[in-house]
């Protein structure tokens, strides 16, 4: 019975000693969809360490092809038996659509931060268009203003000629309003001495018919 044990017992270190052998780094995972036990030794009966979720990553230290166990460490260290046919060389559909879904997010991150930098390249080139505009137009305006300036400029001496004129006419038809008043005044003056004149003589005329001669007068 002893001579059983002890020879279990080399038997369990020589696995051991072929699983150190065999510790290279390689990657593995969790293949099946529900938790997987991960033993402290190489039987069912074993204690569970812990329990490994699908798609765990794991790294393979060594592999027992006589009873199906391989000897894995987990990311965080801990270390124990699985069952070889739950371990793949590739993360499982359900991992990789997970791993495909998150690297397709980031992509569509990237892509929307590109959109976002050539929205804003045109919206500036729309901006610098707009200014160029406006620059453009303050230019033809203030061009305008000038010309402006200019005509008015030159309205305002016609207007300044204009009211010169206006006022020498004014003048002048004063001069003349004036001198046909005095000349009205001259003609009316004229006539009144005519009249005067008449007015005295024709009495001596008609008196001196009557007399019968014109030498007295």
């Amino acid at each position: 019975m002893k001579s059983v044990t002890v020879k279990k017992s080399l038997t369990s270190l020589l696995v051991l000693i072929a699983i150190s052998s065999l510790a290279q780094a390689k990657t593995g995972y969790v293949t099946d969809s529900v938790e997987i036990p991960l033993r402290s030794s190489e039987s069912e009966r074993s204690k569970i360490i812990k329990m490994l979720p699908a798609g765990t990553a794991l790294n393979v230290l060594g592999d027992n092809t006589e009873n199906g166990y391989t000897y894995v460490q987990t990311s965080n260290g801990s270390e124990g038996f699985i069952l070889t046919r739950y371990i793949s060389p590739e993360p499982i559909s359900r991992v990789q659509l997970e791993n495909a879904t998150k690297k397709l997010e980031t992509l569509l991150e990237e892509n929307k931060t590109l959109k976002t930098a050539q929205t804003s390249g045109l919206e500036l080139g729309k901006e610098r268009d707009r200014l160029s505009a406006e620059l453009s137009e303050l230019q033809q305006t203030a061009a305008n203003a000038i010309q402006i300036k200019q005509q008015r400029d030159q309205l305002q001496e016609r207007v300044v000629s204009v009211e010169r004129e206006l006022q020498q006419l004014k003048r002048e038809n004063q001069a003349l309003t004036d001198s046909s008043n005095q000349d009205w005044f001259l003609y009316g003056g004229g006539l009144a001495l005519f009249g005067v004149l008449l007015g005295f003589i024709l009495p001596k005329i008609s008196w001196r018919r009557r007399s019968g001669g014109w030498d007295t007068f």
